[in-house]
C-alpha cells in the first residue's frame, strides 16, 4: 500500500509540474511559485489564512503594510493622524481604479470594514472599531470606543474591496457581498481589486493564473512581472524537485529535510528568517471532561517534550514554545520555558485521579505548515509521550482542504493549529486562541480549547486599551503566566520560515517574516 501511495503522489506531482506553464509572448516576463496550498476561495475575507493575505496582497492592496523592518509603510492611504484619542482619520491615494474600472474613493473602505465587522474569521480584530465615517472621496475616520494602540496594525488588513462591484444580486438572486464560510458566494468566485495582478483563470486544485494590471497604480514599483502563476505543491520533495529542475521558479515553504540540498544547488538560493507562528496542540474541554482539570492538563504540557521535538524530529529549524509570544512581541515573557518533568506529569495525573490515563483522539493537517512532512511525526511523537502518562492518543492527518472544516467542527479531542499574529501583536494571540469564545463578536473563534478565563479575558483588554508600552507589556505577559499555569493548550515551537528561489528570480528584497511576500515588487531576469 505504501508503494502504490509513493508512485501515486508522484504521478500527481508530476501531472501538476506539466500543468505549471502557461503561454506567455517571449518578451514578457513569468513568474511560475508553487506554495504548499493555496487559498480556498477569492474572498479576501472569508478565511484568516496566510495563503488569503498572500493573494491579498497580489490582487488587492492595504491601507498599509508592513515593511522587512516591522514598521509601516502608506499604500492605498498616504497618510493619517488622530484627531483624538479615540479616531484616526487616513489621507487617500487618489487616482486609484479596481480591475472592474471602478474608481476607489473612502467609500469603498467604509463598505469594506463594515464588511469585516461581519466575517467570522475577521470579526474579532476588528470589533474596536465602533464606526467609519466617510469625510470626503479621498478621507476616511476610523473610530473606537477607547483609545486603541494597534489601530494601525489593523489597518495592515484593511483591503479595500471595490463596493459597487460586490454590491447587489447575482441573476440567481443572491448578495454578491455575501460570505460564505467554504461556499460558493460571488465573491468566492469573482475579484475586483486595486493590487498588482489580476486573476485571469482559476484551474480548481491545479493552478491560478494571474496577470499584471495594466493601470495598476504604483508606478514606482520595481516590479517586472507579467506573468504570475500559483500553483499548490503539497509533496515537500516534489515541490523542492519542481525548483531544482527548474519547473517553477520560486517555492515556499522549503522543509526542514531540504534545507542543506537546496543550499548546495547550483542555480537556486535558500532564504531563511526566523518565524513567529506558535504551534499548538488544543484540549477541547468540552468534549473530554477530564480535560477540565487543570492538573491533567498541566500533566500533559509536563509530558511533552519541546526540546527533543525541535531538535531530533524537525532539524532545529524550529524554536521550542512553552507560550503564545515569541521573544520580541510585548507580551513575551522570559519566565516561561518548556516543563517537560515525567515524574511531575505522572504525580498530577495521580493528583487528578486518572493514573489510568483515558483515550483522546488527535487530528492535525498535513500540507499547511512549513515542516508538514513531519506532522505523523510528531503527532506520534506526542502519542507517545502522553503514552508514558497512560493517555493513549488515536490521532489523523488531514489535508489542508478538509482539514478546516473538522476543525470548525471541533472535530477531535485534540486539534493542531498554527497561528501568526495577525497584528504583529501578543493580544492577537489571546483574542483568538484563548478568549471565551463568543459568535457575536468572533473572538475566540479558533479556540478549540474551549477554554474560557474571564480574568484573562479582562487583561487582555485592559491591555488593548492601553497606550503606554511597558504597562502595556507587562498586562500581557501577566496574562501569559496565567494561561501558562491554566495550560490549555500544549505549545509545541515557533516555525521558522524558509524560501527558495531560482538565481534569475531577486526575492530577497520582497520577503518579510509575516511569510506575504509582495510579488507584484518581484524583478525577474528575462530567460535566456
Amino acid at each position: 500500500m505504501r508503494s502504490f501511495r509513493c508512485r501515486f503522489a508522484l504521478l500527481l506531482g508530476t501531472l501538476i509540474l506539466l500543468a505549471l506553464r502557461p503561454a506567455a509572448a517571449n518578451d514578457e516576463v513569468t513568474l511560475r511559485v508553487a506554495y504548499n496550498t493555496l487559498p480556498i476561495s477569492l474572498d479576501i475575507h472569508e478565511q484568516l489564512s496566510i495563503g488569503v493575505l498572500q493573494l491579498a496582497h497580489l490582487t488587492f492592496d492595504p491601507l498599509v503594510r508592513w515593511n522587512r523592518h516591522l514598521t509601516f509603510e502608506p499604500r492605498l492611504a498616504t497618510s493619517w493622524e488622530r484627531p483624538d484619542a479615540t479616531t484616526m482619520r487616513f489621507h487617500l491615494r487618489h487616482g486609484v481604479v479596481f480591475h472592474s474600472g471602478n474608481p476607489f474613493t473612502a467609500q469603498d473602505v467604509a463598505w469594506t470594514v463594515k464588511r469585516l465587522k461581519r466575517s467570522p474569521d475577521f470579526k474579532a480584530i476588528f470589533d474596536p472599531i465602533t464606526r467609519v465615517d466617510v469625510i470626503d472621496d479621498y478621507t476616511v475616520d476610523l473610530h473606537t470606543r477607547h483609545p486603541y494602540p494597534l489601530l494601525l496594525n489593523l489597518a495592515t488588513y484593511i483591503f479595500p474591496m471595490d463596493s459597487r462591484f460586490y454590491s447587489g444580486e447575482t441573476e440567481d438572486g443572491r448578495d454578491k457581498a455575501a460570505i460564505v464560510k467554504n461556499g460558493n458566494s460571488f465573491a468566492s468566485r469573482h475579484l475586483s481589486g486595486t493590487g498588482p495582478f489580476t486573476v485571469e483563470q482559476i484551474h480548481p486544485g491545479t493552478r491560478i493564473d494571474l496577470e499584471r494590471f495594466p493601470d495598476y497604480w504604483d508606478h514606482d514599483s520595481p516590479g517586472n512581472v507579467d506573468h504570475l502563476t500559483l500553483t499548490p505543491i503539497g509533496e515537500n520533495a516534489t515541490r523542492v524537485a519542481a525548483l531544482l529542475s527548474g519547473d517553477v521558479d520560486f517555492i515556499s515553504p522549503v522543509p526542514a529535510n531540504a534545507l542543506e540540498r537546496v543550499r548546495r544547488a547550483e542555480g537556486v538560493k535558500l532564504l531563511t528568517m526566523p518565524g513567529t507562528r506558535i504551534t499548538m496542540l488544543q484540549l477541547n474541554q468540552q468534549r473530554v471532561p477530564a480535560f477540565r482539570d487543570p492538573r491533567v492538563r498541566r500533566a500533559m504540557a509536563y509530558a511533552v517534550d519541546q526540546d527533543a521535538i525541535a531538535t531530533r524530529l524537525l532539524k532545529g529549524f524550529v524554536t521550542p514554545a512553552a507560550q503564545m509570544s515569541p521573544e520580541g512581541y510585548a507580551g513575551h515573557n522570559p519566565d516561561l520555558v518548556p516543563r517537560h518533568d515525567l515524574e511531575k506529569a505522572r504525580q498530577l495525573m495521580a493528583d487528578a485521579g486518572y493514573s489510568q490515563g483515558f483515550e483522546v483522539t488527535l487530528m492535525a493537517p498535513n500540507n499547511r505548515y512549513v515542516n508538514d512532512a513531519q506532522m505523523a511525526q510528531v503527532a506520534l511523537a506526542v502519542s507517545a509521550m502522553l503514552a508514558k502518562i497512560n493517555i493513549k492518543v488515536d490521532f489523523q492527518t488531514l489535508p489542508n482542504s478538509q482539514y478546516w472544516e473538522q476543525f470548525d467542527a471541533r472535530a477531535a479531542d485534540i486539534m493542531m493549529i498554527g497561528w501568526y499574529s495577525d497584528t504583529n501583536d501578543s493580544a492577537n494571540f489571546f483574542e483568538y486562541l484563548t478568549f471565551c469564545p463568543d459568535s457575536r463578536t468572533g473572538v475566540g473563534f479558533y479556540n478549540a480549547s474551549e477554554y474560557c478565563n474571564p480574568e484573562v479575558d479582562s487583561l487582555v483588554e485592559l491591555a488593548n486599551g492601553e497606550t503606554d508600552p511597558e504597562r502595556r507589556a507587562g498586562m500581557l505577559k501577566r496574562a501569559e503566566a496565567m494561561v501558562y499555569d491554566d495550560a490549555p493548550f500544549i505549545p509545541l515551537y515557533w516555525q521558522n520560515l524558509a524560501w527558495a528561489a531560482a538565481d534569475r528570480v531577486d526575492i530577497e528584497p520582497v520577503l518579510n517574516v509575516m511569510n506575504m511576500p509582495y510579488l507584484g515588487d518581484v524583478v525577474v531576469e528575462p530567460r535566456d
